[in-house]
């Protein structure tokens, strides 16, 4: 693991930066897809993790959650609008309809705008989920903002911060709209769900303001 900032930590694995992890304070944020499970276990190994908190529920993001909550014995955390998704074992696709996902896993607190995790405080962002939430801390202004931007193009590993594909967001305006939130608190340091962490806040400003 690497230490972003203080007390954020970004799991490794392959490719590089593709399907990240973090953990914060003691909260695991993210689990991958279903075949990350031993690397983020192997990697959490020694330390003290109380929960596993979720960016939303879709498969390369909780893939692996049941089986780590399992292992660690701690509790699932994800929004409120993902809840039904993330126990059910689905994932909301455009349209609103409901696909499978991975094993489902009762969640034991959902989150909602300003609830704390970990020093970070939870904002609402939904679009590319229902319930999706990023994690925001004022005081070095570091945000992990799971998949509203993503640092680069996941399917080809390149490329600039950019939107995800529409096809892949139940509500693109929307969450073209948690973006320019997002963009506006002029984060220090962007932890995405994929791509490598950023440190330039005029970037992705600007990465938002090309959207429209």
């Amino acid at each position: 693991m690497r230490e972003l900032a203080d007390g954020v930590w970004h799991l490794s694995g392959f490719p590089p930066n593709n399907i990240n992890v973090y953990v914060v304070g003691d909260v695991l944020i993210d689990a991958g897809i279903a075949f990350d499970r031993r690397r983020i276990l192997k990697q959490l190994a020694g330390r003290d993790i109380t929960a596993h908190a979720l960016t939303h529920a879709h498969f390369d993001h909780y893939g692996a959650s049941h089986a780590i909550c399992e292992t660690l014995g701690i509790p699932l955390w994800c929004g409120a609008g993902d809840v039904a998704a993330a126990e059910a074992g689905k994932m909301v696709a455009p349209g609103g309809r409901m696909v499978p996902g991975p094993r489902a896993h009762p969640v034991a607190r959902a989150l909602r705008e300003g609830d704390d995790v970990a020093g970070f405080a939870v904002l609402d962002v939904p679009g590319h989920s229902p319930g999706h939430v990023a994690y925001w801390r004022e005081a070095d202004r570091t945000l992990v903002c799971g998949d509203v931007m993503w640092g680069y193009n996941p399917f080809i590993l390149m490329g600039g911060v950019r939107e995800p594909f529409s096809f892949l967001s139940p509500d693109p305006g929307r969450n073209r709209e948690s973006a320019r939130r997002l963009a506006a608190l002029e984060p220090a340091l962007v932890c995405f769900g994929h791509g490598k962490p950023l440190r330039d806040p005029a970037a992705f400003s600007a990465a938002v303001a090309k959207l429209g």
